[in-house]
């Protein structure tokens, strides 16, 4: 456990603080109104026809922070506040989402890789708690590690998913970067590009740390599993 704290409570305390930095940075930007006037639904669709993509459509989506591309139905879906905002923010997270698209568009390996995980992902995401918990207690008391190493593999494919999403995620933000800085009339001044970058930036982060915390739980289970942990 000593070494499972080591590990957790600095990736918690840094996840914590990227939260907040990027929910700030968000809050921000969201209430600095884009010079040009331009929607997130409209940065969405000028980007897409610029990178000649006719296919995919611009859908509005509830909630807020759930923008997302879906390559399944050719979607790009806004959060409400960035579908209709006009504002610095909801140009540069409408611009990621489209990066994407391109992505998809040029069959950019990682998002295709990423893509064919997504399935056994969802089902392992689901069952993978209660099958941790269950080969804790079976290794703890009957020495069986059968259904812990199950947990430990489930572990090993969410950690190595989060890895590959790290590139997939920047390689949008850099498309949606170069696109708004070369594209005259979306982003008017450079401050506007520079508070695009950061606000990208901070988005990235949140990956990051996500992809660091998987690594720790895999590391803290297969120590477990292996023996090399008191627990």
């Amino acid at each position: 456990m000593g070494t499972y704290l080591f590990l957790i409570i600095p990736i918690l305390l840094i996840s914590m603080y990227v939260q907040w930095k990027f929910r700030s940075k968000f809050s921000k930007y969201t209430e600095m109104r884009l010079s040009s006037g331009f929607s997130g639904k409209e940065v969405a669709e000028k980007m897409l026809h610029d990178s000649g993509i006719y296919d995919v459509r611009v859908m509005s989506a509830d909630g807020q922070l759930t923008d997302h591309y879906n390559p399944a139905d050719k979607t790009v879906n806004l959060s409400t506040d960035v579908y209709h905002g006009r504002s610095v923010a909801a140009a540069a997270v409408a611009a990621h989402e489209c990066g994407h698209a391109v992505q998809h568009a040029t069959s950019y390996h990682w998002l295709q890789l990423r893509t064919s995980m997504v399935p056994l992902v969802s089902i392992s995401s689901t069952l993978l708690q209660w099958v941790l918990i269950l080969g804790v207690l079976l290794i703890g008391f009957t020495g069986n590690p059968f259904v812990l190493t199950i947990g430990v593999l489930g572990l090993a494919l969410l950690t190595i998913f989060s890895i590959i999403t790290l590139p997939v995620e920047v390689d949008a933000s850099k498309k949606a970067l170069v696109w708004l800085r070369n594209t005259h009339g979306v982003m008017i001044t450079p401050e506007e590009n520079a508070q695009a970058k950061d606000a990208l930036y901070w988005a990235a982060m949140t990956y990051l740390v996500a992809a660091l915390g998987s690594l720790a739980n895999l590391i803290y289970y297969a120590s477990m599993l292996f023996g090399r942990n008191k627990y």
